[in-house]
């Protein structure tokens, strides 16, 4: 069976490429009839540009065509919201209000509606209307400053954290808790994510520096991004790397003892110069055996070692396995939902829809549109 949790939440999905569709698969994945409504020619974006992509974040859902640009497609997402929970769009500010289906158009006509606006840089502010991508909002959060090596160049990560944490995942905490006041008040309301100000919202560790010191820390010098000898990446001989992160002592003693080097555990944990010794002596250390070799050695070791793995090993981990997130169809790696609940059966997320797929059935279930209508709303263009 389905995931019962948000059984009767139905999602009305204006979003395109990454962050939105993210949000929205989450959703799906936890019970909510999800529709995807997609531009007729070419719909989606990532349909095209990233089609493996797509698939992985638009299971479950139904797909639905309408070009908004039209007045009678306007008025069927009219008769759509009459019968939603929620709604979620990804346009600049103010490109809904100019195609007449704004917040203040909406909340009208269904006072219950939740309407959420995922953007860039929010619905205010100077930057409001500019066009931006993940690597935009980690640069203005303080994001890529903080990442790389110490006297490096900022480095760009394969984890898309302002589009995926900072937007998506943020964007479902606010859907969620709009949906419960909604429900009980009857009332819903604009939900106003800015992947600028979610991003920003996770430097807990910065915010925490700049309120002890007064500043941030340059690059790979702060207590979590390389600073600590104890708590850093170091090559081992066959050029793979492990990451070391015994922060606690206790970690960094059991540490010393397995590794047979109990002079270490005398030497200073401390940033900076006053690490320097500790870090050469653990540099030189990781350097005598394989990535694999440490780990072995280390795996009954409560030190908080791990082996640095390839996202294509990151799938074959045994922890990975053993909690079944990962599953393979047609060959291929599909992820699932990564929570478990204790008393809730979960099935798998459905099949990636085609373009328009559900078009007839959904407009006649929630517009009570007829054959004949269907015929010239196609013809028109309108879907």
């Amino acid at each position: 069976m389905a995931n019962p949790l948000l059984s009767g939440i139905r999602v009305l999905d204006l979003t395109r490429l990454l962050p939105g569709p993210f949000c929205s698969f989450y959703l799906a994945q936890l019970g909510a009839e999800v529709i995807k409504l997609e531009e007729p020619q070419g719909g989606d974006y990532a349909r095209m540009l990233a089609p493996e992509l797509f698939t992985l974040v638009n299971r479950g859902k139904q797909s639905v065509t309408l070009d908004l640009r039209q007045a009678q497609a306007v008025e069927l997402l009219k008769k759509m919201v009459l019968e939603a929970d929620v709604l979620i769009e990804s346009f600049r500010p103010g490109v809904m209000d100019k195609l007449g289906c704004g917040y203040q158009v909406l909340k009208q006509i269904n006072p219950r509606l939740v309407y959420a606006a995922l953007t860039g840089y929010g619905q205010t502010g100077p930057y409001k209307d500019r066009a931006g991508h993940d690597m935009n909002y980690c640069a203005y959060a303080g994001v890529l400053d903080q990442t790389g090596a110490a006297d490096g160049a900022p480095v760009l990560s394969n984890f898309q954290s302002a589009d995926l944490a900072g937007g998506a995942l943020t964007c479902a905490l606010g859907i969620l808790a709009a949906v419960i006041g909604a429900r009980a008040s009857g009332q819903g309301t604009l939900v106003d994510v800015g992947m600028l100000d979610g991003t920003l919202a996770l430097q807990a560790l910065s915010l925490a520096t700049i309120r002890t010191l007064g500043e941030s820390k340059a690059r790979g010098s702060d207590v979590l991004s390389g600073g600590l000898p104890n708590y850093s990446i170091y090559a081992c001989a066959d050029g793979k790397h492990v990451a070391l992160a015994a922060l606690e002592p206790k970690f960094f003693f059991n540490f010393c003892q397995a590794v047979e080097r109990p002079d270490l555990a005398a030497m200073p944990l401390a940033p900076g110069a006053g690490g320097a010794a500790l870090r050469e002596a653990l540099a030189d250390l990781f350097k005598t055996r394989s990535r694999d070799e440490w780990e072995l050695l280390l795996a009954e070791c409560d030190c908080c070692v791990s082996g640095i793995y390839s996202p294509q090993e990151a799938l074959a981990n045994p922890q990975v396995k053993a909690r079944g997130l990962i599953r393979v169809e047609d060959g291929k790696p599909l992820s699932d939902l990564p929570i478990r609940f204790s008393d809730t059966a979960v099935a798998a997320a459905g099949a990636c829809p085609a373009l328009g797929a559900d078009t007839a059935g959904v407009l006649a279930r929630l517009a009570g549109i007829d054959d004949i209508q269907l015929a010239a709303l196609t013809a028109s263009g309108a879907i």
